[in-house]
């Protein structure tokens, strides 16, 4: 099981002080928050892909996950998300195995479409082509990672004649790839295709509509042949805020919710942690709710945390990953580990993906 954070990277003004941090603070504190999930033994530090304000960083992901990737050993690094219908896919292959070779194979990531429509006419495409430019450039993507020499047409892009993405992935184990989604079954179709891994960010929409996606996720995943529904590879959202005492979070993170750029304004505190993942409150409040979403989902790999959001300042944040990592982790990993059957597989790393390849070219 693996637990991390992943960032929005929203610069937002703190509203108990009424500071507002700059890009560039806003940039250098993500690079600390991602040094300090590693510290704190967290797995996994995963970071989005905006390009319009609040969202101001990072535009480009692999930028700033290779500034980390030269500061850390072992945390593996993702994106929450890498926009696969903006994107060129030539230009993601090349990229991400880039980073990936910078990174010793600590890489993967989230593939989804975006949430915010004004990016596709900024990128030259067109929104209501959504869904056939993610299924279209991901099917390009999936291919120049695993052949040599490309052969390839369609609809969104010039051919391809003979081309060959370098560098070759590391190993030649292309990066493990997450599809993340909140509301498209053909995403979830998508991952299940593929054999890949599918995210649901659920911290936003009630747990009954993402029990939906998983559940068909994980019906397709089995009848593509690549395991029965309970081995298909799961990833979680998540929010949490955490003070020892369960009275002082909500006193200290309630002026922060109200005035969050996303859901500021709108439901009550209250109505938000009961409706939605949001955990507010002590370690064992966190470690409580949490294990509930074995019960909802079934067993699943990786449960990333939203923590650095809202204004929040870096003081805080900081402090919010010494209790997750020190307080609610461990009990965490311990818990649902003990409860994970023998034949749910953990989440692919590089490390296995390539003993797999390995085990498949001998048995060949």
């Amino acid at each position: 099981m693996q637990f991390g954070i992943f960032s929005v990277g929203d610069v937002t003004t703190d509203p108990t002080t009424g500071v507002t941090p700059t890009e560039h603070e806003r940039i250098k504190a993500m690079v600390k928050i991602a040094l300090k999930a590693e510290e704190v033994g967290l797995d996994v530090f995963a970071v989005g892909e905006h390009h319009n304000p609040p969202f101001a960083a990072p535009a480009n992901p692999t930028v700033l996950l290779s500034n980390i990737a030269a500061q850390t050993e072992k945390i593996v690094l993702s994106t929450s998300t890498t926009l696969i219908t903006t994107n060129d896919p030539v230009r993601l292959a090349e990229d991400y195995a880039m980073l990936q070779h910078l990174a010793d194979g600590r890489l993967d990531l989230m593939m989804g479409r975006g949430n915010t429509g004004p990016v596709y006419p900024w990128f030259g495409q067109d929104i209501r082509q959504g869904i056939p430019l993610a299924v279209e450039n991901y099917a390009l993507l999936h291919q120049l990672w695993r052949e040599e020499v490309v052969d390839w047409q369609g609809k969104f892009r010039t051919p391809l004649q003979g081309f060959t993405s370098t560098p070759r992935p590391l190993d030649g184990v292309p990066p493990f790839v997450w599809h993340g989604s909140i509301r498209s079954p053909e995403i979830a179709e998508q991952a299940a295709y593929y054999g890949d891994g599918f995210f649901a960010n659920h911290i936003f929409w009630p747990t009954s509509h993402f029990q939906q996606l998983i559940a068909f996720y994980r019906q397709r995943y089995e009848h593509y042949g690549h395991g029965k529904a309970d081995q298909a590879i799961v990833g979680l959202g998540g929010q949490a805020f955490i003070r020892p005492k369960s009275q002082d979070a909500w006193n200290e993170f309630r002026p922060y919710f109200d005035n969050a750029p996303v859901y500021g304004h709108g439901p009550s505190l209250e109505d938000f942690t009961e409706q939605t993942p949001l955990t507010v409150g002590s370690p064992q409040e966190v470690i409580d709710k949490t294990l509930t979403f074995r019960e909802h989902f079934g067993d699943y790999q990786r449960q990333l945390f939203l923590m650095d959001h809202a204004g929040l300042p870096l003081k805080t944040v900081l402090e919010q990953l010494d209790l997750l990592g020190e307080e609610v982790v461990p009990v965490l990993r311990k818990e649902l580990d003990a409860k994970r059957p023998a034949h749910v597989p953990d989440a692919p790393t590089h490390e296995s993906l390539k003993a797999a390849r390995e085990a498949q070219t001998v048995t060949a």
